[in-house]
C-alpha cells in the first residue's frame, strides 16, 4: 500500500561515490547520509544474507533519523566458490584477489533496501531484493593485473576491479538482469521499488 503523503526526502544511506553517481542518473533530488552500523558478517552467515541484512540495517539506521523520508540502503558481497571476497584495502591484497579470481567466475550479491519511514510498521516499511551478477574474469598474467591496479587503484571495491572504468578489460563476461548492480546500486530494481512507494519519474 502506498502512503497518501508524498515523501519529503529521498536519502541514499551511503558514503559511496559510485552509488551517488548511479542514483543521480534518475534525476531525482536526493541527499546522502553515511549510516553508522557494524558491517562485520555474522558467523556462518550466507553471503546473500549478509548483503541483504546490511542493506536493510543501513536503510533503517538512516530512516530512524529522517521521519517521512524514503531511504535507500545497498550492500554488495562478492563470492568465489561461496567464499566472501571483501574490499582489499591495499595493493597487495588486491593483487592476491585478482590472482585468485583470474579465469574464474565470481558471483556478486548486490542487495537493495528501500525503507519508507512514512510506514509505521517496521515489518512492512522495507522493500528488499538481492540482485546477483555473474562475472567471468580473464586469465591474465601477474604483470597485467599489477599494472591495472597501479593505474586505477580500486582498493575500495569488492573484487578489486572497477567495471565502470579500466577494470572492464579484466572481465570476459557479465551476466545479470540489472547492468548497474555490479557497480553497486541496481537501478532497475530500485526504480520498481520507488514506483511502488509512489515516486513519479516523468512528472505524470
Amino acid at each position: 500500500m502506498i502512503p497518501s503523503s508524498a515523501p519529503s526526502r529521498l536519502i541514499l544511506a551511503s558514503s559511496s561515490a559510485y552509488r551517488r553517481e548511479l542514483l543521480s542518473r534518475l534525476q531525482l533530488p536526493f541527499e546522502a547520509i553515511a549510516p553508522d552500523i557494524d558491517e562485520t558478517p555474522h558467523a556462518g552467515e550466507a553471503p546473500q544474507d549478509t548483503a541483504l541484512r546490511l542493506a536493510r540495517e543501513k536503510a533503517a539506521a538512516v530512516a530512524a533519523l529522517a521521519p517521512g523520508a524514503l531511504v535507500i540502503g545497498s550492500d554488495q558481497v562478492a563470492t568465489l566458490d561461496g567464499m566472501q571476497i571483501g574490499k582489499p584495502g591495499d595493493h597487495a591484497r588486491a593483487l592476491a584477489q585478482l590472482q585468485l579470481m583470474r579465469g574464474r567466475r565470481v558471483v556478486f550479491h548486490t542487495a537493495l533496501c528501500l525503507w519508507d519511514s512514512r510506514v509505521t510498521d517496521p515489518h512492512s516499511a522495507a522493500q528488499v531484493e538481492n540482485v546477483q551478477v555473474f562475472v567471468d574474469f580473464r586469465d591474465l598474467p601477474d604483470a597485467e593485473l599489477d599494472a591495472y591496479l597501479r593505474i586505477e587503484q580500486p582498493y575500495d571495491c569488492a573484487g578489486s576491479a572497477k567495471n565502470e572504468g579500466l577494470g572492464i578489460a579484466l572481465l570476459e563476461r557479465i551476466e545479470s538482469s540489472d547492468p548497474t548492480a555490479l557497480t553497486g546500486l541496481p537501478l532497475i530494481a530500485l526504480t520498481g521499488m520507488l514506483r511502488r512507494a509512489g515516486v513519479s519519474f516523468f512528472g505524470v
